[in-house]
């Protein structure tokens, strides 16, 4: 019943269009989203998947210059430029990337035009039907869109990624990468990472995914200062998967990464971890983490021909086969 009402608001929502609630946020809460620009080398990790140059948004969270942005935009980045809603161009330089959450830090090297910071709300809290407030840099300056958190659920991303409670916002905003999601008061809730076709679970309404400000609380100060997370680093596998018939489906393996050195392909359906079937995504990532740091061996089951055989594949870390450091 619930999502029908949502539905509905949504119908009448989408009926006024470009709907922003303007009276909700001031000039102040604007100047704090910025537009972000990075390069990234032609020989990084990434740079066949995300591209080399990237845009999108970021947003001022402390009064010394430190951005938040999504990391994607960010990673393996040589080279930062932000501009804030004046047009002033600056450069930044990052300081720090989770993977774990997909939370990127950038500090910018001069003052980004007077912008007052935005305070961290609380996303916890931030259920299905409350208002929000999507910001983000369009080509005229920074610039606001109305939308509703329509869920709050599970999100499993084909690359090794898991957040137990992201937030789900419609109507979908375009920039959404990196773009503030924040409440009537201009506090920061979330940080924009995908748009997706359904927003409501089982209904094509499409909408965006955030991830939740929370989670970024814990692990500020040492991403900061060092970087990255203190938090255990998970044992990373290097391919690319899908959901498939409560399986999972290998669609791309990293070149030099651990799946790759194991003789996994592309094609080969992941029917369990050590004996143990898994349930899609989230279950295959859970069952692997479990076992252990980066380096630990991962008992996979793997479905060739009508025969399941078991491949230890020798984990790795993330972050030792990324080039986070573009110096070296």
């Amino acid at each position: 019943m619930r999502q029908r009402v949502l539905l509905v608001i949504l119908v009448l929502f989408l009926a006024v269009p470009g709907a922003v609630r303007g009276e909700e946020f001031t000039a102040e809460t604007l100047d704090a989203v910025v537009k972000v620009r990075a390069q990234v080398p032609a020989e990084a990790r990434t740079a066949g998947t995300l591209g080399p140059l990237r845009e999108g948004n970021g947003v001022l969270i402390d009064s010394n210059g430190l951005v938040l942005t999504i990391g994607y935009l960010i990673l393996e980045a040589s080279r930062v430029q932000l501009t804030d809603s004046t047009g002033r161009t600056v450069p930044a330089k990052v300081l720090g990337y989770d993977h774990a959450t997909g939370f990127g830090l950038l500090r910018a090297l001069s003052a980004v035009g007077g912008a007052r910071p935005l305070s961290l709300g609380m996303s916890e809290g931030l259920d299905q039907g409350a208002e929000v407030l999507i910001l983000s840099h369009a080509e005229n300056g920074p610039s606001g869109q109305g939308a509703y958190v329509v869920s709050r659920r599970e999100f499993a991303g084909y690359w090794e990624y898991l957040l137990d409670r992201a937030i789900f916002t419609a109507p979908h905003h375009a920039n959404f990468g990196g773009a503030a999601l924040i409440d009537r008061g201009g506090r920061l809730l979330g940080i924009g990472s995908l748009q997706v076709p359904e927003a409501i679970p089982g209904r094509p309404v499409p909408g965006n995914m955030f991830v939740p400000i929370d989670l970024l609380k814990p692990i500020l100060s040492d991403l900061t200062a060092k970087g990255v997370s203190a938090t255990r680093r998970r044992p990373w596998l290097g391919a690319q998967m899908e959901a498939a018939g409560g399986h999972v489906v290998i669609r791309r393996v990293s070149k030099g990464g651990p799946a790759a050195r194991s003789g996994l392909e592309a094609g080969q359906l992941i029917a369990g971890v050590g004996g143990e079937p898994v349930q899609g995504l989230a279950d295959l990532y859970r069952k692997v983490w479990a076992l252990g740091a980066p380096g630990v061996g991962v008992p996979l089951n793997i479905l060739k021909g009508v025969r399941v055989e078991e491949v230890n594949v020798v984990s790795g870390d993330r972050y030792d086969f990324l080039r986070l450091d573009p110096s070296h």
